[in-house]
């Protein structure tokens, strides 16, 4: 078989491929969080949030509303340098935003907001 059939085949299989997965994903929420930023953030995106104490008396005072600090995900970046990993049995994560930067532990089933840092 010559070359360019087999370039044909391909791409032409490949096509195919392409409609079949936009048509079975088209309308689903589906995302692609590949780097571990991403996947971190979505994972504590999905849990229900505690407020510590001091971070509560921060809502409680208007400093900061419950929208922005659900908005601070959404474009925030996970310091790795900050946060602690390997701690059992909820890992510690610094989210950090333009303005703001949280402490977040993630347990299994809640995420907690312990601090609140605003830059």
């Amino acid at each position: 078989m010559k070359l360019a059939y087999r370039f044909v085949f391909y791409f032409g299989g490949f096509s195919i491929g392409l409609v079949f997965l936009m048509f079975f994903l088209s309308g689903k929420k589906t995302s692609c969080a590949y780097g571990p930023d991403a996947r971190v953030l979505k994972n504590i995106q999905i849990k229900s949030l505690k407020y510590s104490e001091s971070v509560q008396e921060q809502l409680n005072n208007n400093v900061i509303d419950t929208l922005t600090l659900n908005s601070i995900f959404k474009g925030a970046d996970i310091n790795f340098s900050k946060s602690d990993t390997n701690s059992v049995p909820c890992k510690t994560y610094r989210v950090v935003g333009d303005v703001y930067e949280l402490d977040v532990e993630n347990c299994e089933r809640v995420a907690t907001i312990k601090t609140l840092i605003i830059r």
